[in-house]
């Protein structure tokens, strides 16, 4: 009878009871959890990795696609780092994303074909009068409309859906950001130029300037430049930080395709540059101790609302806080509204001012 006993308690026990007697115990996984994974088998719409738990792990679908040119170069035995989807599917499957993984791998490639200045076959997803998007490796890419061939960009709208050669000018991996250029592989007479004339630039320096495409990471403005004997237009970008010392929601708020403008060159790097509209021009700040004195009454524009107050915009680039404590209760401010305010606090060195509320009827404690 103990003989049947211990053979039915030794029939009824799990994988897990088997590893805990072994001093090991299987830990459920969790969504979001990162996991490490060997190859299995790869499929063509398919990857299986053994996670080392008590399921495998699955690659597919929507997983699989956005990773499928990471997974080309994958191969029975490979180790991967991939993140939990879903614990555990119905048929004991771990399903596994290799989106981070896939990201970094194509950011490599991306770096190598960069340095080593390699062409690269795009696909074009849209067009605009800045430029166009494009593929790269799977990521998005932009082609400034200055950076076409004079053929592609007379017959921009008609890009999406094809194909064209590239190379990659300048990269930012924090930022996302991969800038293209048609014209560096067909006209390499004008770039070898262009890479003279940025050697003849000097950081500090201060040129009149169109611009000449923008997007929301910024604007792209062309200056002349000395090459030699000959002067060449040369393409640098503004980044959003550095175009006006006035707050904005949109680039267009302040800044159009065509204006003239003056930049700066704050940073030269090899064969890349970089401008500042707003630091050729002095900083507001500079002229507020001289313009502004305490007590001086004024008029603004609410340009923002805050659980402590509104900011009021005095001139482009200043603005002072209306503290909430000097707005009676029965004021309701809202952005757009002019308002007649009065200097209460100067700070030039932190950039404050606060101001207080000029009143119609003056209440205790108002002016």
């Amino acid at each position: 009878m103990a003989e049947k006993n211990k053979k039915e308690t030794k029939k009824s026990l799990t994988m897990e009871d088997i590893l805990a007697s072994l001093g090991s115990k299987v830990q459920p996984l969790k969504k979001g959890q990162i996991v490490k994974g060997r190859v299995v088998e790869k499929n063509s719409n398919s990857l299986v990795l053994d996670i080392g738990g008590k399921s495998l792990g699955l690659v597919a679908e929507k997983a699989f696609i956005e990773a499928k040119d990471f997974v080309r170069h994958l191969e029975a035995g490979d180790e991967v780092e991939g993140k939990v989807l879903i614990p555990e599917t119905p048929d004991g499957y771990t399903i596994i994303s290799l989106r981070d993984t896939a990201k970094d791998f194509v950011w490599k490639k991306i770096e190598k074909a960069f340095e080593g200045q390699e062409e690269i076959e795009a696909l074009v997803k849209s067009a605009s009068s800045s430029g166009v998007l494009v593929l790269v490796f799977g990521l998005t890419g932009f082609v400034p409309q200055s950076h076409l061939t004079e053929k592609n960009a007379s017959n921009i709208n008609s890009l999406p859906g094809k194909k064209v050669l590239l190379k990659i000018i300048d990269i930012d991996k924090d930022a996302n950001r991969i800038i293209l250029s048609e014209r560096a592989i067909y006209e390499r007479e004008e770039m070898e130029a262009k890479k003279k004339a940025i050697k003849n630039l000097k950081e500090g320096e201060i040129y009149d300037g169109v611009v000449s495409g923008i997007y929301d990471f910024g604007v792209f403005v062309r200056i002349p430049v000395l090459s030699g004997k000959k002067k060449v237009e040369i393409e640098g970008l503004v980044r959003v930080s550095e175009i006006s010392w006035e707050k904005f929601k949109k680039i267009e708020d302040v800044i159009k395709e065509g204006d003239k403008v003056k930049v700066k060159v704050i940073e030269i790097k090899e064969d890349k540059f970089a401008l500042s509209i707003k630091q050729a021009q002095k900083d507001p700040w500079e002229e507020v101790a001289k313009k502004y004195t305490p007590e001086m009454k004024l008029e603004g524009e609410v340009v923002k609302m805050s659980d402590f107050g509104a900011f009021v915009a005095l001139e482009p680039g200043i603005e002072g806080l209306l503290h909430i404590t000097k707005i009676p209760p029965a004021t309701n401010l809202k952005v757009g509204d002019r308002v007649s305010v009065y200097i209460d606090e100067i700070n030039p060195a932190e950039k404050k001012i606060s101001l207080g509320l000029v009143l119609t009827s003056k209440p205790v404690g108002y002016k």
